[in-house]
């Protein structure tokens, strides 16, 4: 097929970009435009020979648009207001308005993109924002899918649920066959006039219930971890670590601080795991639900630590959770966990809880390429 012209919206640090080049669509991205100079300059070292605008989504007129004569669009607008932990204002919080700028251009412009791809959290699937980006869509033609897809679908040992739609120009209808992701009971395909539906999976971290084991988990979480890791469709970590030599994992330690703390919230995994909970912005400055630790000493078992640790003195409590030399996940690894290719690289001046911070709102390319395979199959 002839060269698809792509704009990028929201860009971030590239990820759309890269799961273009991994789904191996020929492809010119004629416009990459975000507004966090932090991920510019990382766009910018990885892709400098793509146009990148700094600038407000809001601020680009309709003629700046039709200039640029697309045939896709990707996007990942802001995703705090659907989060399960923000206020969930919907279209009433400010940072909707782009999305909402993009929906009120899309019918008025010169040429409509053949195809749309867009990215958000699990909680947009129930939004205003998506009935409106469903309606608007429908009106100019296209046919659509969506799908809710963890990475875990596609073998990679990391939770990251998230929504997608995928939207076709109706001359061009959408391909029945399931992208490779349906081989997972977390990728759903509904009806496009009905929000997600009884199909829909939680992401790891939502699951609770039942009298607490040891280390604050549940019969349930440790059977459902079980689970997991006997999955043989899914990777181990240990694919996805830097080896031991090129990096000082003693500066990925979690300090006695962080351990005494928050010991008892800690998601912790092996080398040999096929599981690791989503990485979030926070990751490396807070604990609670920003992502997997890693145990770097197996000669110890997990539960022989914890077991009765609350009884114990805190010098005692320190001896026995050191034992486990529990670290970070470099920003490398979790790179590597979320699909992107070993060419990708952070410029030298980059912080490390800079690189966390853009990861953590980026995407999985893997995902996303086997979803825009499907788009324009």
């Amino acid at each position: 097929m002839e060269s698809l012209r792509v704009l990028e919206l929201y860009s971030g640090i590239g990820g759309m970009h890269y799961a273009l080049k991994e789904s191996g669509v020929p492809v010119q991205v004629v416009a990459a435009i975000d507004i966090n100079t932090t991920a510019n300059e990382i766009y910018k070292h990885n892709f400098p020979d793509t146009p990148l605008w700094n600038k407000t989504i809001e601020g680009i007129t309709l003629n700046d648009f039709n200039k640029l004569s697309f045939d896709m669009i990707l996007m990942s607008p802001p995703c705090q207001p659907f989060t399960r932990i923000g206020l969930q204002r919907d279209i009433a919080d400010p940072r909707t308005k782009s999305l909402l700028h993009i929906l009120d251009l899309l019918p008025r412009l010169s040429r409509l993109p053949r195809f749309i791809l867009l990215e958000n959290v699990k909680g947009f699937e129930n939004s205003s924002a998506r009935e409106h980006l469903v309606k608007t869509l429908m009106e100019c033609g296209y046919t659509i899918q969506e799908f809710m897809v963890s990475p875990t679908s596609v073998g990679i040992p990391n939770s990251r649920l998230r929504y997608y739609l995928i939207a076709k120009i109706s001359t061009e209808k959408i391909s029945d066959a399931s992208p490779h992701p349906a081989e997972s009971d977390s990728l759903v395909e509904p009806s496009v006039s009905s929000p997600l539906g009884p199909g829909t999976c939680l992401p790891e971290e939502e699951k609770h219930g039942g009298e607490a084991l040891y280390k604050l988990e549940t019969a349930k979480d440790a059977q459902r971890k079980i689970n997991q890791n006997n999955d043989l469709s899914v990777k181990q970590i240990q694919d996805f670590m830097e080896p031991q030599m090129e990096v000082n994992m003693e500066h990925y330690l979690l300090p006695p601080k962080t351990l005494l703390r928050y010991a008892m919230l800690l998601d912790i995994v092996r080398p040999t795991c096929r599981r690791s909970v989503c990485f979030t912005k926070g990751y490396g400055r807070y604990v609670e639900g920003t992502g997997s630790v890693l145990q770097c000493c197996m000669e110890t078992e997990m539960e022989s630590v914890f077991r009765g640790l609350d009884q114990c003195s805190e010098e005692e409590k320190l001896q026995r959770l050191l034992k486990l030399k529990l670290r970070y996940f470099t920003p490398r690894e979790v790179a590597n966990l979320m699909g992107f290719p070993k060419s990708f690289s952070f410029p030298e001046h980059i912080p490390t809880k800079h690189q966390y911070k853009v990861l953590g709102n980026s995407l999985n390319v893997v995902v996303v390429a086997k979803l825009i395979q499907q788009l324009v199959s």
